[in-house]
């Protein structure tokens, strides 16, 4: 019986041990890969900001967050990167938004001229089924089926199958309704007033203030 406790107290000790390691190891991986991760996710965004505003000489003149509720009640953050050319002449904004998709979060970049028309987007993160709704890419796009491009949602885009002028992805409503809902949220963040943004340079004062 002792011998039995004993083997048991070993096992014990060894599967812990063995537990203790591979945390370590995976947290110093985690920590040698974070920094290029992340240096490509800004990759992603600056290519992301050039495509979506046509143009490839641009500045970002300022960041705002927009936080504004759904029809549901569910707060909802947008980023802003205002955008300005290399006359410091506004070009309009390029829009972070995310909705739910039919396989999960759908997070798409969509870039607006000063008035409102769509200049373009691209996804940045989607988790939707291969061959169909991750055809949201290019479905959108000028000149596609689904072609959204200088269209003015200031009147809410939706698909056709709702009574809406976008034809839908081909077996993905889900998808198409939800990736118009995040160009409508983005166009509406875009629109929002100056109050109702935050700033980089009006969280620094904030700070100052405390």
């Amino acid at each position: 019986m002792k011998k039995l406790e004993s083997s048991l107290t070993n096992m014990v000790l060894v599967l812990t041990g063995v537990a203790v390691i591979m945390g370590a190891i995976l947290a110093y991986v985690n920590h040698l890969t974070e920094g290029p991760i992340n240096e490509q996710k800004a990759k992603t965004l600056a290519d992301g900001i050039k495509s979506v505003m046509c143009v490839s000489d641009l500045t970002v003149a300022k960041t705002d967050t927009v936080r504004q509720n759904d029809a549901k009640g569910k707060e909802l953050t947008y980023i802003i990167y205002q955008i300005q050319d290399a006359q410091k002449q506004d070009l309009g904004a390029a829009v972070e938004s995310t909705t739910g998709g039919f396989g999960g979060d759908l997070k798409v970049l969509v870039g607006f001229d000063p008035e409102g028309k769509i200049l373009g987007y691209t996804l940045l993160e989607h988790a939707e089924t291969p061959g169909l709704g991750a055809k949201a890419d290019k479905w959108f796009q000028k000149g596609q089926k689904g072609d959204i491009i200088g269209k003015d949602p200031k009147e809410p885009l939706t698909v056709s199958k709702d009574g809406g002028q976008v034809d839908a992805i081909t077996a993905s409503t889900i998808t198409s309704r939800a990736f118009l809902l995040a160009v409508n949220n983005a166009y509406s963040a875009y629109k929002a007033t100056p109050v109702d943004a935050q700033t980089g340079a009006t969280q620094k004062e904030e700070d100052k203030e405390d």
